[in-house]
């Protein structure tokens, strides 16, 4: 485990804890499975099924952010992440395992888990989804009742009318 990495990562978030170190480990897998050895910008692409606190990690050491189109959440809740490489074409899912945890401290079970084989804590597999697509830049449409600027994919046509997706009034009859 690089001490030095995971102090930054730690920095970053704000404090030690196991959901920090399940993104760390997540992280030092797709690295170490995909060969990955640098980090262009968006040539990384990260889907996290969770909005924990293990995505910051994702966020620091690969470089994945919402901000980029390259950090992606699908809140399945899992503790998962599939990593994609755009100038490659690999991928690969890491999901943790389930373990027991019972009498063991924070600092114990930190202190195991960082220094871990991925192995022994990651089941690996291939995403059930393709590479997404990079992220566009649209043209920002105005609400015609809010005033607010949204872009033109949020929209939504309402009594002839576009509006954002909170002045929408959604029908929906049960399906």
């Amino acid at each position: 485990m690089d001490r030095e990495l995971w102090n930054k990562v730690v920095a970053f978030h704000g404090h030690e804890c196991a959901g920090l170190a399940i993104g760390f480990k997540a992280c030092e897998a797709a690295i170490e499975k995909m060969g990955i050895t640098t980090f262009e910008d968006e040539e990384i692409v990260c889907v996290t099924e969770n909005d924990a606190c293990g995505v910051d990690a994702v966020q620091v050491l690969l470089s994945c952010t919402i901000g980029k189109g390259n950090l992606i959440y699908h809140g399945t809740g899992k503790q998962a992440f599939s990593f994609f490489c755009r100038a490659d074409g690999k991928k690969l899912r890491v999901c943790l395992k389930p373990r027991k945890n019972e009498g063991i401290d924070l600092e114990q079970w930190l202190e195991e888990f960082l220094n871990a084989p991925v192995d022994e804590i990651f089941s690996f597999s291939q995403p059930k989804f393709e590479l997404p697509e990079k992220a566009q830049i649209f043209k920002t449409i105005l609400c015609e009742l809010c005033g607010e600027g949204a872009p033109e994919y949020k929209m939504h046509l309402q009594d002839g009318k576009t509006v954002c997706t909170d002045c929408f009034k959604s029908y929906n009859r049960g399906w």
